[in-house]
C-alpha cells in the first residue's frame, strides 16, 4: 500500500525542475548522509537518526518533484542492499518513499517556497513515523498509540533540527552560495552530537546491565562474571542470542544465553576453539561484523590471540538488522570491560587455590611438629640405649653384662613401641569415648601418661 501511494503521489507531483547541479549534489549528499547513519536501541528496537531529513528538505526548497523520491530510493538501496535482509530492505523503502512522496506532494501543492517546504517536511516526518510505529507495533505486540507516542518525541526533535540545518542551506543556495562554508562546521558537529550521544547511550546501557548481573549473581568468579557478561551483552545488542566460549582453568566451557539470562552451560572439549565461526573471530584484528546465513553476527576476540581468554558471538535473528557501527564500538567497549572481570576472576580463583594449598601445607607443617613433639622422648631414649649397648659390648669386666644388656633391649623394645604409637596418634586422630575428636594436641597429653608395648597402648591402673 506505501508503494502504491508514494507511485501515485509521485506521479501526481511531476518530475519537478531541477538544475543540472541539483541531481549530482543533493544524490551525492543523499548517499553520504545514510551512509553515516546514528543509531539507538531501545529494548529489542532500533532507532536510526541521519542527517537525510536535512537534504530533502533542500531539494523540497529548490525543486520539489518526483526526482527526490527517486533519488531517496536509490541512496537508500544502495547503502542497505548490503547489510539489510530482503524483506527489511522493501519495507524500509517503502516507507521512506512513501513519507517522501507525501512531502513532495503538499510542497507543490502549496506552490513551494520555504514556508510550502516546511509544510513538506512536517507531513514527511509524520508519515514516516506513522508507517514506522506499525512494523513495530505489529512485530512487538505492543498497541500502536503506544509505540507511536514513544517515538514520537525524540523524533519531533531529530526532524526538528534537520529541518531547521536543511533551511539555511537551502536559503543560502538561493542567496548567498559561498555562505555554505560555514555550514561545514556545524553539519560535522551536529553529526558528531548524534553519534556522540548514541555511544554515551549504549555505553550507559551496556554498564547498568553488568551491574545488575553483578548485583543477581553473587560472587566473584570466572562462572558468574561470564554470565553478567553473556546476560549484559544480549540485552545491550537488543535481544540478540550471544555465545561465549571461555578458557575456564577446568576446561573450556560454552555459554549461551539471551536478555533473559543464560540457556545452557556446557563442558566442551578444547577442539572447541578451532570451530569455523571460532577461527573466524580469532583470525580478525578487532570486531568483526557480518551476516551467516541470513543472522547478522558480532564476535571479537578476549585476551591475547596465542592463548584466548575467550571469544565472544552476538547473533541475531534471521533477517534482522545488522550490527551497525555503534555496536562495533560497543562490542570494543564490551570486550574492555569484560576481559578486566574474567582476568580478575580468574586471578582471585588462583589465588583461593593458592591460600588454599597453603593451608595445606601449614596443616601438614603443623602435624610434622607435633609427630616430633610426641617422638622427642623416645628418640632420645633410643640413642642413649644405642650408646650404653655400645659400651656394654665391649666391656667384659662387671657383675652381670649379660642381664644389663637384655635390660637395655627391653628399654629400646618400649622406646621402640612409644615412637610407633606418637606417631600414629600424631598423623590420625582418634575419638575419644565421648565422640569428641582428639587431634594431635591432645594425644601429646595421652602419650605422657601411658606406656607403649610393641602390640599397642599399656593401660595401668590403680589397683595394680
Amino acid at each position: 500500500m506505501s508503494a502504491v501511494a508514494a507511485g501515485l503521489l509521485a506521479v501526481w507531483s511531476g518530475w519537478g525542475s531541477p538544475s543540472v547541479w541539483d541531481l549530482p549534489v543533493i544524490g551525492v549528499a543523499l548517499l553520504i548522509s545514510e551512509s553515516a547513519v546514528v543509531r539507538f536501541v531501545i529494548g529489542r528496537q532500533g532507532i536510526s537518526f541521519s542527517l537525510s531529513d536535512a537534504v530533502i528538505v533542500v531539494g523540497f526548497v529548490l525543486a520539489p518533484g518526483a526526482w527526490i523520491v527517486l533519488w531517496v530510493l536509490f541512496s537508500f538501496f544502495v547503502t542497505k542492499v548490503r547489510r539489510s535482509p530482503s524483506v527489511k530492505l522493501l519495507f524500509n523503502m517503502a516507507t521512506v518513499g512513501m513519507a517522501s512522496a507525501a512531502g513532495v506532494a503538499v510542497t507543490v501543492a502549496l506552490h513551494g517556497g520555504i514556508p510550502a517546504a516546511m509544510a513538506g517536511t512536517v507531513i514527511f516526518a509524520i508519515a514516516n513515523q506513522m508507517l514506522t510505529a506499525v512494523a513495530v507495533s505489529a512485530t512487538s505486540g505492543q498497541g500502536y498509540l503506544r509505540v507511536l507516542g514513544a517515538a514520537a518525541g525524540l523524533g519531533a526533535i531529530h526532524t526538528a533540527g534537520n529541518a531547521s540545518l536543511g533551511l539555511l542551506a537551502a536559503w543560502l543556495v538561493l542567496h548567498a552560495p559561498l555562505g555554505l562554508v560555514a555550514l561545514v562546521a556545524p553539519l560535522l558537529l551536529l553529526w558528531w552530537s548524534y553519534d556522540q550521544q548514541a555511544k554515551r547511550t549504549t555505553e550507559a546501557r551496556l554498564f547498568e546491565e553488568l551491574a545488575q548481573g553483578q548485583e543477581k549473581i553473587i560472587g566473584t568468579s570466572v562462572d558468574t562474571s561470564a554470565q553478567v557478561v553473556v546476560t549484559a551483552a544480549a540485552r545491550s545488542f537488543g535481544g540478540a542470542e550471544v555465545e561465549m566460549l571461555l578458557r575456564h582453568p577446568d576446561g573450556p566451557i560454552r555459554y549461551v544465553g539471551d536478555e533473559h539470562g543464560i540457556q545452557s552451560r556446557t563442558r566442551v572439549e578444547t577442539d572447541a576453539f578451532g570451530a569455523p565461526p571460532v577461527l573466524r573471530a580469532m583470525a580478525a584484528r578487532g570486531v568483526l561484523t557480518g551476516i551467516e546465513q541470513e543472522r547478522p553476527f558480532c564476535s571479537a576476540l578476549l585476551g591475547d590471540r596465542e592463548r584466548p581468554l575467550a571469544v565472544i558471538i552476538a547473533r541475531r535473528p534471521d533477517r534482522a538488522g545488522p550490527f551497525t557501527r555503534q555496536d562495533h564500538r560497543l562490542t570494543e567497549v564490551l570486550v574492555r570491560q569484560a576481559e578486566a572481570w574474567l582476568s580478575v576472576a580468574d586471578l582471585t580463583a588462583r589465588h583461593d587455590a593458592a591460600v588454599g594449598q597453603v593451608e595445606v601445607y601449614g596443616a601438614a607443617n603443623r602435624m610434622l611438629g607435633d609427630i616430633g613433639a610426641g617422638t622427642a622422648p623416645a628418640l632420645t631414649v633410643l640413642r642413649e640405649s644405642a650408646n650404653r649397648l655400645s659400651r656394654l659390648a665391649y666391656a667384659f669386666d662387671g657383675p652381670d653384662p649379660i642381664s644389663e644388656i637384655v635390660g637395655e633391649l627391653h628399654s629400646v623394645e618400649r622406646a621402640v613401641a612409644s615412637l610407633l604409637g606418637a606417631i600414629a596418634l600424631a598423623s590420625d586422630p582418634r575419638a575419644d569415648g565421648d565422640g569428641e575428636v582428639v587431634d594431635a594436641v591432645q594425644s601429646a597429653s595421652v602419650r605422657a601418661d601411658t606406656e607403649w608395648t610393641t602390640t599397642g597402648r599399656l593401660e595401668v591402673t590403680e589397683s595394680w
